[in-house]
Formats: C-alpha cells, structure tokens, sequence
C-alpha cells in the first residue's frame, strides 16, 4: 500500500507562485513534481482564496500600533490628572505663616 505525500506550506506556495507568476507551466511543475492537475488546481484556488488574510493582518497591526498608542496616551493623561489633584489638594489647604499645615 502506498503512503499519501504530504507538502509543506512553503512547497505549495513556491509552486503554485510559479505557476502564477508565469515562470513556468501547469503541466510543466506537474510533471516536474509528480502532482495532479487537480492538486495544483486545488492548491491554486487556496492561495487566490486566503490572500485577503494577509492584507487584514496588515491593517490589523495597524490597528494594533494605534490602540496602543491611545492606550499609553491616556496613561499619560491619567498621570497628570493624578499630578494635578495633589497639587490642587496641595495649593486648596490651609496654611500657617511659615508654610506649614495647622
């Protein structure tokens, strides 16, 4: 009985990219490569389908940097709140001449 052949992702990308790109033909790689027309059909119509993943996970990291900038932006802003209540608890209390709280 015969194993089945397993193909790395990488594999399959290289060849189906050379189909694409128009280095050489269908019936070229799969003679080349023993595969089926089917199979490279196959692996074709993957690679076209998922190729918007890429694109997204490119504006996703996008969205990414842009959340964490917002994210450090108001840790900023709620550092000086912070800042800015002690001074005002600071600068509203009563003070004796000499600086000092009764």
């Amino acid at each position: 009985m015969r194993t089945r052949r397993t193909f790395s992702a990488e594999f399959k990308a290289r060849v189906v990219l050379d189909v694409l790109s128009g280095a050489r033909s269908p019936a070229e790689i799969c003679r080349q490569h023993r595969l089926s027309p089917q199979l490279l059909n196959n692996w074709k119509r993957q690679l076209v389908d998922s190729a918007a993943k890429v694109f997204e996970r490119e504006a996703g990291s996008v969205e990414a940097q842009r959340m964490a900038e917002l994210e450090r932006m108001v840790g900023r802003l709620t550092l000086q709140l912070e800042i800015a209540k002690k001074a005002s608890s600071i600068l509203a209390s009563p003070q004796d001449g000499n600086g000092s709280l009764p």
